[in-house]
């Protein structure tokens, strides 16, 4: 299996024409946040609206090609970086991303192009090497990955990878020892790679060392516990070394983790009839079928264990089946024979008996061959001969698993920090939805807001939520509707609520600067508002976040934010929401223990609020606290944030 990166696709969608004023470098920034975090769609409209703008400019083609990337859009991605290269040909993260969306469409040669190019911009960067040599395996051009990895080994001594792909390629071309010699070469550089210690594996259970391939998946499950692959193959390498026991439990563990696999419920099935738990083997090899239903293995493996629990008619339909296809199959006519007898039905027994007559004299006068069984442990899945029906089945080929290396691996989020504290609280047109808890974050000067503006309601949530389509246009309109409000108000008093509904309006669709513009605008009209201040602090902090991960340094930002908390704090000491959202800002400064101090104030306020339970937990296990902190995430586990029990995992092991 090949690993690659997948996401989810949406449509397109359109700007409204108010938006066309925007500065286009502008428009390319809210779109980079947008994608930051997380918001593909959106990111995809600023794109649009950039590019129409001023179609020249390479940056929104090679953002909207990140977002589309994102979005499984790999054909869409690959045009976009085309005309980015087009304006720009010296990106090379254009072409990088180029190749990662030619390797998800399988075009490997065009993909060794993209890398070929880009590493005459950037010839030291390892993460293209690695990835055209696997290329180059997949277009079976072995000499060439083998000249380019010799390349890698002498520029990069100490890269374990390097080997690995090396032994990849020598068991394609089946020299075993020198494939041996470099994955230990692999492993003395780098022993906490599993995937290696699985490759590993792999060559010793080919060559039936038992005892050893099990050492070696041991090893990788250690470091890649949730790998149902290495489960499956250590369960092998168990029921060749008689641990019946073991291997049932590495397949309910390899079912647990993948339970779709069909290895793992076919070879449990074999293993549950070996030891007499017929009625669950059936419930596998139903699984089997319903996935392959004319797999004739698994229909006599199911008919063996229906007629051995008494279903007699059921076991006589799978042998039928099996008998139809193979009409000189003896074992399978002597079983539907005595199904038959014990059913009375004496005259369909006898025909089958006479059958198998007929075939045992044929044979004796070489008329008729016989299928000739083996004592072989294991068969290959597109194996069909049915004397193995009873051996544990082994994929074709133990293919070694690809990884490529790329910035855009994975989920956006998972590149910003090494902590992983549950965000700040602020406010949203989204009423939240939680499925444990059911009820809503409730504060009162917002329910007064509400009670008194008489137009949208607004909600507290902490959630970053991505609005569909038809939202996302609805939320344009009102902004243009809200613009032509407040132009025509003529007081300063009866503008007020109105540049909060739209600072909330901008926030949900990213465009946190003009958020910023209205609250503080409000804030010159009114300073006593602590909603004013909560969220303009909460969109400088997003704002912040994403220019920290660009590399700017928000230090006097952050003072910022700090202020506006504080200023909201004094204005309402009751709401626990400011006393988290601060205690987050202390978090992410390390300043541990007045985020601890902050988040015990929101306790107090409300128990009820899991996710200070939650960060107040992580950072007492930063701050070398394990007992206290383990205790607090069992409280956030309690008030429904199951993630926290990971956490309690990770560190209790």
């Amino acid at each position: 299996m090949r690993k690659l990166v997948f996401f989810s696709l949406f449509h397109l969608l359109t700007f409204s024409p108010l938006h066309a004023q925007f500065n286009t470098d502008r428009l390319v920034m809210i779109g980079r946040s947008a994608l930051y975090y997380e918001d593909y769609v959106l990111s995809i409209q600023y794109f649009n609206q950039a590019i129409s703008q001023k179609p020249w400019l390479y940056e929104p083609w090679f953002f909207r090609g990140v977002a589309k990337y994102y979005l499984d859009d790999y054909r869409g991605a690959e045009n976009d970086c085309s005309e980015a290269i087009e304006r720009n040909p010296y990106v090379v993260s254009a072409y990088e991303l180029r190749g990662l969306c030619r390797i998800n469409q399988k075009k490997y040669a065009a993909a060794v192009t993209d890398y070929d190019k880009a590493l005459r911009y950037d010839p030291e960067n390892q993460g293209l090497w690695h990835n055209r040599i696997l290329c180059l395996i997949q277009e079976k051009d072995y000499d060439r990955a083998l000249a380019e990895i010799d390349t890698m080994t002498t520029h990069w001594s100490k890269y374990a990878r390097a080997y690995a792909m090396q032994a990849e390629v020598y068991l394609l071309q089946k020299d075993t020892v020198k494939a041996v010699a470099s994955l230990d070469k692999s492993l003395e550089l780098d022993p906490y790679d599993g995937g290696i210690w699985a490759e590993r594996a792999v060559i010793s259970l080919a060559s039936q060392q038992w005892k050893e391939g099990e050492e070696y998946l041991s090893k990788s499950i250690h470091l890649l516990p949730r790998h149902p692959g290495n489960y499956i193959n250590r369960a092998l390498a168990r029921y060749n070394q008689n641990n019946l026991r073991g291997a049932m439990a590495d397949y309910d563990t390899a079912l647990d983790l993948d339970p779709n696999n069909f290895l793992g419920h076919y070879n449990r099935g074999l293993l549950r009839a070996q030891v007499g738990d017929d009625n669950r083997g059936i419930e596998d090899f139903d699984f089997v079928l319903k996935l392959e239903p004319d797999n004739l293995m698994a229909l006599f493996n199911r008919a063996l264990l229906l007629e051995q629990t008494g279903n007699l008619r059921a076991a006589i339909r799978d042998y039928s089946k099996v008998i139809e296809e193979f009409p000189n199959f003896w074992f399978g006519l002597e079983h539907r024979a005595s199904c038959y007898r014990r059913l009375g039905n004496t005259r369909q027994a006898e025909l089958d008996e006479f059958r198998i007559l007929k075939a045992q004299m044929d044979k004796r006068y070489g008329k008729q061959p016989r299928l000739t069984q083996k004592q072989r442990q294991m068969r290959k899945r597109s194996d069909e001969d049915l004397e193995k029906y009873n051996q544990l089945v082994v994929a074709d080929e133990q293919e070694v698993e690809h990884e490529y290396k790329s910035a855009y691996r994975g989920r956006v989020q998972d590149r910003k920090a090494e902590m992983n504290y549950q965000p700040m609280y602020g406010l949203t047109f989204v009423k939240p939805v939680d499925e444990v808890k059911h009820d809503v974050p409730y504060e009162h000067s917002v329910e007064a807001f509400n009670q008194s503006a008489k137009s949208h309601n607004i909600y507290v949530s902490c959630e970053q939520t991505n609005l569909s389509e038809e939202r996302m246009k609805q939320t344009f309109n009102y902004i243009d509707s809200l613009s032509q409000v407040i132009d025509q108000t003529k007081t300063t008093a009866d503008v007020k609520p109105y540049l909060l509904l739209r600072a909330v309006a901008y926030c949900s669709i990213q465009n946190f600067d003009n958020a910023i513009d209205d609250l503080s605008i409000y804030l010159q009209i009114d300073s006593t508002s602590s909603l004013a201040y909560w969220q303009r602090a909460v969109c400088q902090a997003k704002i912040n976040e994403f220019n920290a991960s660009q590399g700017t340094n928000t230090d006097l930002q952050s003072a910022n934010v700090l202020g506006d908390l504080s200023d909201a704090i004094q204005l309402a000491p009751q709401n626990a929401y400011l006393y988290y959202d601060r205690g987050n800002l202390y978090a992410l400064r390390r300043d541990y223990q007045r985020a601890i101090d902050d988040y015990t104030r929101a306790l107090e306020l409300d128990e009820a609020l899991a996710e200070a339970w939650y960060n107040r937990g992580l950072v007492r296990l930063y701050a070398k606290k394990t007992a206290e902190g383990i205790e607090d995430l069992s409280k956030a586990g309690e008030q429904g944030l199951y993630q926290a029990y990971s956490v309690i995992k990770k560190y209790r092991e």
